[in-house]
């Protein structure tokens, strides 16, 4: 079977260029359809034999929390009909990677032991922006196990400033 990377790319080019008038828009629905479409009962669903691709299409619909405009539609019918809907998480991948790529943007994680307000958030996305080099797109993910201090991944790049790092630092100066 070929790799997902390899099915979703002619979709995600595909809404790419569809999508040009709209990107951030377009990127709205298709980061929504790519959590639902992760949804392992979802799969199963759509993968019995007994079950329509419409009765699908409209499990998907309904449970989408924003509103699908026609394009997201016909996309979402497409990606259904051709028995994709397992790569539809890839493709939401590489269509936002095309459209970081045309904006000139990455897209970086901050993993953090705590909650970080937005004002926190701002004054991090400016400080990692000139660090980075590039215009960022910041999300936060909560990790416990840090401790404290946070990680910043961009891409293949990682920025480890959290106490748990540093105390792996310490245990390897210290066993050496």
């Amino acid at each position: 079977m070929a790799e997902l990377a390899t099915i979703a790319r002619p979709y995600a080019e595909a809404l790419f260029k569809a999508s040009s008038s709209d990107l951030n828009g377009a990127a709205v629905w298709v980061e929504a359809l790519q959590e639902i479409a992760k949804n392992a009962q979802l799969q199963q669903f759509s993968d019995n034999p007994n079950v329509t691709t419409a009765q699908v299409f409209d499990v998907i619909a309904g449970v989408a929390k924003v509103a699908l405009p026609d394009m997201a539609k016909n996309f979402l019918r497409t990606v259904i009909e051709n028995g994709r809907l397992n790569a539809l998480p890839e493709i939401a991948e590489q269509f936002r990677a095309l459209k970081n790529a045309q904006s000139g943007s990455s897209d970086a994680v901050v993993y953090s032991a705590f909650a970080i307000d937005g004002a926190a958030v701002a004054d991090l996305k400016v400080t990692l922006e000139k660090r980075f080099g590039r215009k960022l797109n910041v999300s936060v993910e909560l990790q416990p196990e840090l401790i404290g201090g946070i990680r910043v991944a961009v891409g293949d790049e990682v920025l480890d400033s959290s106490v748990k790092a540093r105390l792996e630092q310490m245990k390897m100066a210290l066993t050496a």
